[in-house]
């Protein structure tokens, strides 16, 4: 636990950070500044970065006057914290009028302090599935190889490879490429919902651009199948996920995946098959659970219907419907997840908490993956008309809240394979 605030960290325009020991570093929740307590500091992790964030100026607490100012030397820093780990304050800086539009990521508040660099957060997973040092990139790039090789007509196998594993450093198919845990199947080229904050598809006149290429065909069944039934039988804590950040909206090609499931298990019974979706067609969702799904994983920004729709923008589906999803699987006896973007000042107020407790209470639901949003916080405070935020509770509060009322509702940031799901949940992925 540090004993001192950290300082306040500035770049150059040029590549280079610098600290300024007349300030103190500050984090953000919603429009606002705040103290962070020296108790929600940790080291970056291994595998966070920090960006320059131009035409902006960092907030900061004078050393001498304990007073939020201004640091007017050179753009604002923040953290990208890494999977695993959820921020719990954005970085605190002032936009200039001309400032551009931030790329897809996320914008954790950064500090320095006794050589190291510290953002405020919490490791919310134990998992090391996705950690920096577990890929090693001649080993990938072999796994990657002997895929192509044996799989060489199969159009996934070459998407996964050439475009997720190779050139955008997915981690999920990098994993896949080692053979290991959760392998994606992405099965959708179109989507139903019109994300603002949309990674795979941007419109051309939106100021942010989309950090992959989306899916450009339709997968066969006979495709999933191949390489779906061997990592089922041979991966370590093997998990197979339909649903991925280079496609839309997998409930769209649900009738393919449906018969990919039953197919599949004919073949085999280990292992996990699960869903990383909107939640749109809760009759779709009910045709999977039939075949044999094991869980679901619905994204949303917000509990709150109005919040939800603001961001999602979604197209001949409401609300209601995922949480409809999410109480199918249940009744089916399956697992759920909320992929819950985080965003300090909205995440933590008041009125979310309520509409989180009402949506565990309806739902069932067994799991919550705190993630960090990745997002321009103006541009998506402005794009959902947000002018000002509401009291809040601070993220770690409300997860301490949200853990003593429901103790059974597991945390993290990844699906869990089986193994996990059946009761070991603290299962060590190390070995």
């Amino acid at each position: 636990m540090l004993s001192q605030f950290p300082y306040l960290l500035y770049s150059d325009g040029h590549g280079n950070i610098f600290e300024d020991k007349s300030l103190y570093a500050a984090g953000r929740a919603g429009w606002d500044a705040f103290p962070v307590s020296p108790a929600e500091w940790i080291e970056l992790p291994e595998g966070g970065n920090l960006y320059e964030l131009p035409g902006r100026k960092n907030i900061g607490i004078d050393v001498n006057t304990g007073k939020m100012r201004l640091c007017e030397k050179g753009w604002a820093v923040a953290a990208f914290i890494p999977p695993a780990y959820t921020g719990l304050y954005l970085a605190a800086y002032e936009s200039l009028a001309d400032a551009p539009t931030l790329p897809l990521f996320c914008y954790t508040a950064a500090g320095w302090l006794n050589n190291k660099f510290y953002a405020p957060a919490v490791r919310i997973e134990q998992d090391i599935r996705q950690e920096f040092a577990g890929y090693d990139d001649a080993k990938i790039k072999a796994g990657a190889a002997h895929l192509l090789k044996a799989y060489p007509h199969n159009r996934l196998i070459n998407h996964l490879m050439e475009n997720c594993c190779m050139t955008y450093h997915c981690p999920a198919a990098r994993n896949f490429s080692l053979g290991r845990w959760e392998c994606p199947v992405p099965t959708s080229p179109a989507c139903n919902a019109n994300c603002i904050g949309c990674i795979s598809f941007q419109p051309p006149e939106e100021s942010i651009v989309s950090t992959q290429d989306r899916l450009t065909f339709k997968p066969t069944v006979e495709e999933i199948v191949e390489f779906a039934v061997p990592h089922l039988m041979q991966a370590p804590f093997p998990i197979i996920s339909f649903g991925q950040g280079c496609e839309g909206e997998p409930l769209l090609m649900w009738e393919t995946i449906r018969d990919a499931i039953i197919e599949i298990r004919k073949h085999t019974h280990q292992g996990s098959i699960n869903i990383n979706t909107n939640g749109s067609k809760p009759d779709a969702v009910q045709a999977l659970c039939e075949a044999g799904l094991n869980s679901i994983r619905v994204s949303t920004n917000s509990a709150r219907k109005h919040i939800y729709t603001l961001y999602y923008r979604p197209n001949n589906y409401e609300f209601e419907d995922i949480v409809e999803s999410l109480k199918v699987v249940r009744n089916y006896g399956g697992w759920t997840s909320i992929n819950y973007f985080v965003f300090p000042g909205m995440t933590d107020s008041l009125e979310e908490y309520e509409a989180l407790r009402r949506l565990i209470k309806e739902t069932d639901l067994k799991m919550i993956q705190w993630r960090n949003f990745n997002i321009d916080p103006d541009w998506y405070l402005g794009q959902i008309s947000v002018t000002e935020t509401d009291e809040i509770l601070g993220i770690k509060q409300l997860m301490e809240l949200i853990h003593e009322e429901f103790p059974k509702v597991k945390f993290g940031y990844f699906n869990p394979p089986m193994e996990r799901i059946k009761g070991n949940f603290e299962l060590d992925f190390a070995h």
